[in-house]
């Protein structure tokens, strides 16, 4: 059985990032998800809940916006969001699926990425077509490489350190990512050497025993194994760095949450602050806000830890 939590308390630090999911609608529908994003699924963030956002980037001068979904370039009002906060100078982060680039409707998506210098953090969770089929979808592999072809003619990956391209990597099941940085540098030479691709950083992460890939070890037999594994490899010199301690996720409906997979565990912010519209009325101060941990927390801690930027600290053995 998986022990009685005894995770560290937790309190904010400076707001530097706000991730806004702005839907759970996807044109892909993979294994691992957490957030249980499909085509099938039809909530979308409204027009006056994205009407908010960049009076929070500006009321408290957050550097980095952070755009995720399901798909998030599916939502009618992505490029009207973007350039809103491209106006205010924010940097912005799209979470790419990659076979987005190719959809019908979405064939000038590199190009305008590209234009308004949006830095892309796409997932491909192994340079294998196999692995990546498997755990995606057919054809998926073949469409994210065509993908990636498009970011590299926008030259995204390459010298213009205003065009990045970030690639993530998670495991196929219940271990641990190997060291990440390691692993960039095998990425870096089978992407380029088998299809002339080129990209920045490789971020690993570790995927989180929530929701669809909950049930999918429920169902093996495998999820309190897994659990126990995230607590027997929890590193405490990664609390220092953990996301949550400096970023707010935002679901569709403009609630509040310490991090993306709180929110999927409807574990809302403390404090009165709930909604995006109390950030823009009320503007209360975040910093050293407690923050609700549980027990999914542990997968941010193992090894070498876990966040939307990837491993927290250099590769070590524990």
């Amino acid at each position: 059985m998986v022990e009685t939590i005894t995770f560290p308390k937790l309190s904010r630090k400076c707001l530097t990032t706000l991730q806004i999911n702005m839907g759970y609608k996807c044109n892909q529908r993979c294994a691992h998800c957490h957030v249980n994003a499909g085509p099938e699924r039809l909530e979308m963030m409204d027009s006056s809940t994205i009407a908010l956002i960049p009076h929070v980037l500006t009321n408290y001068h957050i550097d980095i916006l952070d755009l995720t979904g399901g798909a998030p370039e599916l939502h009618p009002q992505f490029k009207e969001l973007v350039i809103a906060a491209k106006e205010l100078n924010i940097e912005i982060i799209d979470r790419c699926n990659l076979t987005i680039l190719n959809e019908p409707g979405h064939e000038d998506l590199a190009q305008f990425l590209a234009e308004k210098k949006v830095t892309v953090t796409a997932s491909l969770p192994c340079y294998e077509k196999s692995n990546v089929d498997k755990q995606r979808g057919i054809g998926v592999f073949d469409r994210s490489i065509d993908g990636l072809r498009k970011l590299n003619r926008q030259g995204y990956g390459k010298n213009d350190k205003s065009l990045i391209l970030n690639l993530v990597f998670n495991p196929q099941g219940t271990q641990l990512p190997p060291p990440q940085e390691s692993l960039e540098e095998i990425y870096k030479k089978e992407l380029h050497n088998r299809y002339g691709i080129t990209f920045n950083n490789l971020y690993t992460i570790v995927n989180m025993p929530i929701k669809r890939f909950a049930l999918q070890l429920k169902s093996t037999g495998q999820l309190e194994d897994y659990q126990q594994l995230l607590k027997k490899k929890y590193n405490s010199s990664n609390l220092e760095n953990v996301m949550c301690r400096t970023l707010i996720s935002v679901d569709w409906q403009g609630f509040l949450y310490d991090c993306d997979f709180n929110q999927q565990l409807g574990m809302g912010i403390a404090g009165k602050a709930q909604h995006l519209k109390d950030l823009v009325k009320q503007s209360p101060e975040l910093r050293g806000q407690s923050i609700k941990i549980g027990q999914h927390c542990y997968g941010c801690t193992a090894g070498n830890g876990s966040s939307c930027s990837g491993a927290l600290e250099k590769s070590s053995e524990y």
